[in-house]
C-alpha cells in the first residue's frame, strides 16, 4: 500500500465512521502511522513480556512479574495506557484497512498465544534453569512476530500478510 494511498483510505473511513475525519497531521503527530492507522505504542504492551523473558536468566524474581502479564487487544491497550492521544488511536484503529488490522490482530493473536502457553508450563514450582530456557526460547519466537507487527504498523509489510502469523508458528513446530 502506498503511503498516499493509505492516508485517503483511513481518512476516508474516518469520515464515513460519522465520526470527525481523521487528518494524517493529526496522526502524524501523534505518533500513529497516517499510511495505517496504527500505533507501534501497541507492540510495547508484547515487548514488556519479552523484556521480562529475557531477564528470568540472571533475575529469576521476575517470573512471577512476567506470569501476572495478562493478554490485551489493541482497544485495550490504548484504553489503560497513559498514551496522550489514545482516543485518537483506538478511533484510527477502527478506521484503518481491515486487512492490515486483521493482520495485526492475528500477529497478536499469536504472540498472545505464545506468552499464554509459556505462562501455563512456567509453574511457580519450575526449577529457574528449566524456566530461563522457556524463557529464552519464548523471547526468540516473539521478536520476529513482534518485529513483523511493527512492519505491518509502519506500511511495511508487503505481500502475504495473514499467512505470515502461520509461517512463523509452522516453523516453530518444526523445531
Amino acid at each position: 500500500m502506498k503511503y498516499r494511498d493509505g492516508v485517503e483510505a483511513v481518512q476516508a473511513a474516518g469520515a464515513a465512521s460519522g465520526r470527525k475525519p481523521i487528518d494524517a497531521p493529526q496522526l502524524a503527530g501523534s505518533n500513529i502511522n497516517p499510511a495505517t492507522g496504527l500505533a507501534t505504542d501497541y507492540l510495547n504492551h508484547f515487548n514488556e513480556a519479552i523484556m521480562l523473558l529475557e531477564m528470568l536468566s540472571s533475575c529469576p524474581d521476575c517470573r512471577d512479574d512476567f506470569l501476572a502479564w495478562r493478554p490485551m487487544s489493541y482497544r485495550e491497550h490504548f484504553a489503560a495506557s497513559r498514551f496522550k492521544s489514545r482516543d485518537l488511536a483506538i478511533a484510527a484503529y477502527d478506521a484503518a484497512n481491515p486487512n492490515l488490522r486483521g493482520c495485526l490482530d492475528t500477529l497478536a493473536g499469536t504472540m498472545t498465544a505464545v506468552l499464554e502457553a509459556t505462562r501455563a508450563a512456567m509453574s511457580a514450582d519450575m526449577p529457574p534453569e528449566s524456566a530461563a530456557v522457556l524463557a529464552d526460547h519464548a523471547a526468540a519466537w516473539l521478536k520476529p512476530l513482534v518485529a513483523r507487527a511493527g512492519a505491518v504498523i509502519n506500511g511495511d509489510a508487503g505481500n502475504g500478510l495473514p499467512n505470515a502469523p502461520q509461517a512463523v508458528v509452522d516453523g516453530l513446530m518444526e523445531r
